[in-house]
């Protein structure tokens, strides 16, 4: 499987979808308006000689473009994860306006034409159109703040993946970016360091040729750095080998019978991180598959 790359451009979107009204607060924020992604600092110090560090939250200006070599099962070369990556801590590209308040926001409709337009989707998917959902939510990040998301969804799982997120919100659980994948990162060359949480993406299984859970907007991706897939001698990301260590517990990591687990168990969805002949952390699937 071609995995994608993490793209480090902004994109101001407008989702002029046919929303669903929460209720909290009454109105979904205001997808038109353009929103700085920084805040201003305090003042710049003077020089000093004392060594400085980046802030925690600092992303490598490397970060996905490094192209990785291909094995002969065609996925990335497994390579050592970079220190940088080691406790990835980043802050959330804002693709979408921030939300206004700390409260749970959330929109919930049909897949507006623009969304489409930049998503996975093609006539060839086993889905059609108006089987997909559009849902934005509000979600904590791993810099401390609060952030729009986007996800397309098979419609009929829509409401109790909402439900999921909510709960994750309530619980403050980090998700570093969270968005809707494009039809050109599907067969991006690998770099090995991309972190989206997604849900649909037209794509086959890995290691198979029959369609992924995720073509049919059927599963879903948290934090799959974090949360990697591993079977054998193969992880996905590539660069996440770090994170195939269970016991070493660090934030953002998926566990046994924690928030993420209980709230997806709870809609019936299954936990890759439960499979015997391979582990995918980051997966949870309706089918179990």
């Amino acid at each position: 499987m071609k995995r994608v790359a993490t793209t480090l451009t902004l994109i101001l979107i407008a989702a002029a979808c046919s929303a669903e009204t929460s209720q909290e607060p009454t109105a979904a924020p205001s997808m038109t308006t353009p929103i700085a992604t920084t805040t201003p600092g305090p003042p710049t110090p003077p020089p000093s000689t004392t060594t400085t560090t980046l802030s925690p939250f600092a992303r490598p200006d490397w970060l996905g473009t490094r192209i990785l070599p291909l094995r002969p099962d065609e996925n990335g070369e497994v390579q050592p994860t970079p220190l940088e990556l080691q406790d990835r801590t980043f802050e959330t590209i804002d693709l979408l306006p921030r939300p206004p308040a700390d409260d749970f926001l959330w929109t919930l409709g049909p897949v507006p034409p623009d969304v489409l337009a930049r998503s996975s989707w093609t006539a060839e998917c086993p889905v059609e159109v108006d089987e997909l959902a559009y849902l934005t939510v509000s979600h904590y990040g791993f810099d401390g703040r609060f952030h729009t998301g986007e996800i397309m969804v098979n419609a009929t799982v829509a409401e109790d993946v909402l439900g999921v997120f909510r709960r994750l919100h309530s619980a403050r659980f980090p998700i570093e970016q969270m968005r809707v994948i494009r039809l050109d990162e599907v067969d991006d060359p690998p770099t090995g360091d991309w972190n989206e949480t997604t849900s649909f993406v037209c794509r086959p299984a890995v290691g198979s040729s029959g369609w992924s859970q995720h073509a049919f907007g059927l599963a879903v991706d948290i934090n799959p750095f974090h949360n990697p897939y591993q079977k054998a001698d193969l992880v996905i990301p590539e660069l996440a080998s770090v994170y195939t260590d269970r016991a070493d517990v660090r934030v953002g990591m998926i566990l046994s019978d924690d928030v993420v687990t209980e709230a997806f168990a709870d809609i019936g969805f299954a936990w890759g991180g439960n499979w015997n002949t391979l582990k995918d952390w980051m997966h949870f699937s309706q089918s179990g598959s």
